[in-house]
């Protein structure tokens, strides 16, 4: 019998997790387990967040909105003992647009993975999509999504 050729995995080098900065808290688990991954293969580590142009539940504008990201990717890199970088996105519709927006992201920036929170599904995603489902199902990158 012929042994298998020897494989190289492939190293983990950019990490991209979506932010929603107004549900903080619910953010934990996947948090966690991107600085996990991160830590194992030594990669980058990017918070990015999505926000409109105009005021929102998180910040009164996109300025302070990336002020605010900033300031929780340092809280988070203080928290976890790694570099950890923000990137803050504008979009005219994050509602409709959040997972294309997301895609794009980690495509621009190289991403090997997309760590993301998500919820337990509830009715609506009967007929609507999770942004969590969205990304999973069309990012060419890999997506861990965490409960």
């Amino acid at each position: 019998m012929m042994p298998y050729p020897k494989m190289e995995a492939k190293m983990v080098e950019s990490i991209l997790v979506p932010v929603d900065l107004a549900h903080k808290d619910a953010l934990k688990a996947a948090v966690s387990e991107a600085a996990n991954l991160a830590k194992v293969h030594s990669a980058k580590l990017t918070l990015v967040g999505v926000t409109g142009s105009g005021p929102s539940e998180a910040a009164h504008n996109p300025k302070e909105f990336e002020e605010k990201l900033a300031a929780f990717s340092n809280e988070i890199a203080d928290r976890i003992g790694i570099s950890v970088g923000s990137k803050s996105l504008v979009d005219v519709d994050v509602a409709a647009d959040l997972g294309e927006v997301l895609i794009n992201a980690a495509s621009g920036m190289g991403a090997d993975v997309i760590v993301m929170a998500s919820h337990i599904p509830g009715f609506m995603e009967h007929f609507f999509a999770s942004n969590a489902g969205y990304v999973a199902s069309h990012a060419k990158c890999s997506v861990y999504v965490v409960r």
